[in-house]
């Protein structure tokens, strides 16, 4: 590979996903290294102070401070826009980051949110506590009913916020039908895509208009670093998020964009993987829990769905058992899964969301969603899914199943 064919578009745009995934973005110094390099610098040094106030004004390319720029960051954010299939990517230092970025670099006081109800625990304190503190309007709904979007949709709707597969109990949202209904409205479609990765799932072809990510999870995927990321058109890049991310600087470090682009390498490699271990031990698991969800399998309500929308049934089963004991029990005799609020992880890792990732909103809320005091939610990684079955049956069989 020449020294910036990474950076060229013309050529990027002939790779195929895999070949973007490892080479995309990649800008190669006089050493010519393999590996990208890591900037680790706050600022940048100029030639002339003319030079310093052309860049400044905008008139010469080049680095300013690195809450702006940086090299090894603008590298990953445009690998992440190149798999993603966006115009424009911005990385972030968490997925929180990311998703408040996104929601309140784009709303005002005065307008209004339409958003799913199942939402990720402190997406939804966003959506119903923060934002309206700033006198921007919510209404939530339940995402899998269509109509239930263009109910709620006000003169002064401005954005419709999803999550599909939600976190966690694996609702799907039809983001084409949803995004008719937005785009009829004036309204931009805003996806977090955490729980499928690209790889799963692209939402910008089916009609959303900005994705937002938390890089932690599969992106990273081996629970090393925080990250986050925005992709969507250059547009709304430059013109709307580009100066609150300048002004309130969510910036991600060099080192945590360094370990995602290496991530990315084998993106596709892990979430193929961990997608066909997750169809294995979910059937194994459907034999032994009543109540089993995964949207893989022909038993999910909305499997055509998934089979329209996701090119796999994704890493991420949930179920739910008789009661918060019995899911305690299951928990406290895995022997190989870990117990972690974490996902997304080359390990598979399991958790209670009622007293974990949704602590932080009301019971009321949480059954709202779907979350019972019962349910469990895995996160399949890259061990043999035949020790993951042995394991989840011995445990299953402690608490009682």
């Amino acid at each position: 590979m020449k020294r910036n064919a990474g950076q060229n578009p013309e050529i990027v745009k002939t790779w195929r996903p895999a070949t973007q995934m490892v080479r995309g973005g990649t800008m190669r110094t006089e050493v010519g290294e393999t590996s990208e390099a890591i900037f680790m610098t706050s600022g940048y040094c100029y030639d002339s102070a003319e030079e310093a106030a052309a860049r400044f004004r905008g008139e010469r390319p080049g680095m300013t401070y690195s809450r702006l720029q940086n090299p090894t960051v603008e590298m990953l954010e445009q690998r992440i826009a190149l798999i993603e299939g966006a115009e424009a990517a911005r990385a972030t230092t968490t997925g929180m980051a990311a998703m408040s970025g996104m929601l309140l670099s784009t709303l005002s006081a005065g307008d209004h949110l339409v958003a799913g109800r199942a939402l990720f625990g402190s997406c939804r304190v966003l959506v119903d506590t923060i934002l309206p503190r700033f006198g921007i309007e919510t209404t939530t709904v339940d995402a899998r009913d269509v109509d239930a979007w263009a109910n709620a949709r006000r003169p002064n709707t401005k954005a419709f916020f999803l999550e599909t597969p939600t976190n966690p109990g694996l609702d799907l949202c039809d983001i084409g039908a949803i995004a008719d209904i937005a785009h009829d409205a004036g309204a931009l479609v805003m996806v977090d895509n955490a729980f499928a990765s690209p790889i799963v799932q692209r939402p910008l072809e089916l009609g959303a208009d900005i994705v937002a990510y938390s890089a932690t999870k599969l992106m990273d995927g081996q629970g090393r670093v925080l990250a986050g990321a925005v992709v969507g058109s250059e547009k709304w890049m430059n013109d709307t998020y580009l100066a609150f991310a300048r002004h309130t600087g969510p910036n991600l470090s060099p080192f945590n964009a360094w370990v995602v682009l290496k991530s990315l390498e084998t993106l596709d490699l892990r979430v193929r993987r961990q997608c066909d271990n997750a169809l294995k031990v979910a059937t194994f698991l459907a034999s032994r829990v009543s109540n089993l969800v995964y949207p893989g399998l022909a038993s999910h309500p909305q499997h055509d769905l998934a089979r329209r929308q996701m090119k796999a049934g994704g890493t991420i089963i949930a179920m739910h058992l008789d009661d918060r004991a019995q899911a305690h029990a299951l928990l406290d005799a895995l022997q190989l899964i870990d117990i972690s609020n974490n996902l997304g992880d080359s390990r598979s890792l399991m958790t209670h969301p009622a007293s974990t990732t949704h602590y932080s909103v009301s019971e009321a809320v949480r059954a709202e969603m779907g979350i019972s005091e019962g349910m469990l939610r895995l996160s399949i990684g890259l061990e043999d899914p035949d020790d993951l079955i042995d394991d989840l049956g011995q445990a299953l069989g402690a608490a009682g199943l």
